[in-house]
């Protein structure tokens, strides 16, 4: 059995991604995929899960290979809350039973990697920092969060991970820019895997800004 290279998405499609953001939201992420495809590595091992979170929090792309990904609309709610800590719940229940852990007669999954992108900030902001302690309990190779639009919230973002890009804005160029750097940020973590190394992120392009 080949090891898998888990790829989690959490997305934001509360009330404010309604109009131009969800549509080039919807554009990356599929671009996203169709450059995947073409890296025979990705094709090989990558599996991807789709988290969206409003007011409910939906696996809308349960864990897929990369070969039987079936293009999605990602949707919004007219209006609506950010459940961001409920979608990190969601996330620990879900890696928690589909990683395969290693074991003396057979090697595990690689680490997964997770992607939270948003446009706000957590309404859920109490269950959002309890689930933080259990989402990196669960060794994830990398975390990049991203935060979008001028109502971002950067600093919520950095309580997960360190690694945080700003985007200034939401549109089409802005986020296929981002889903481009996340393709080459999978396709590196893929092959530095089996090598020991570090996993590390690309360098951003000039539209991101990497918060330290």
């Amino acid at each position: 059995m080949n090891r898998r290279l888990l790829a989690y998405f959490l997305l934001d499609t509360s009330g404010s991604m309604q109009g131009e953001p969800i549509q080039a939201l919807n554009n990356g992420f599929n671009g996203l995929i169709s450059m995947l495809r073409a890296d025979p590595q990705a094709m090989d091992s990558l599996h991807i899960s789709v988290i969206t979170f409003d007011k409910e929090v939906k696996n809308i792309v349960p864990l897929t290979d990369l070969a039987s990904f079936q293009p999605v609309e990602i949707k919004c709610p007219e209006s609506g809350p950010t459940h961001t800590g409920a979608a990190l719940e969601m996330l620990c229940s879900l890696a928690g039973t589909e990683l395969v852990k290693g074991s003396s007669d057979r090697k595990g999954d690689w680490k997964p990697l997770l992607f939270v992108f948003t446009d706000g900030k957590p309404s859920d902001l109490q269950q959002y920092r309890a689930a933080i302690p259990r989402v990196k309990a669960l060794d994830f190779g990398v975390i990049v969060g991203c935060a979008a639009g001028p109502k971002a919230e950067v600093s919520f973002l950095k309580e997960l991970t360190d690694e945080v890009a700003k985007l200034d804005t939401t549109d089409v160029n802005t986020l296929t820019t981002f889903f481009k750097w996340v393709s080459s940020s999978i396709e590196m973590n893929g092959k530095s895997q089996g090598t020991g190394e570090h996993m590390a992120l690309p360098p951003p392009p000039g539209e991101l800004i990497i918060v330290v």
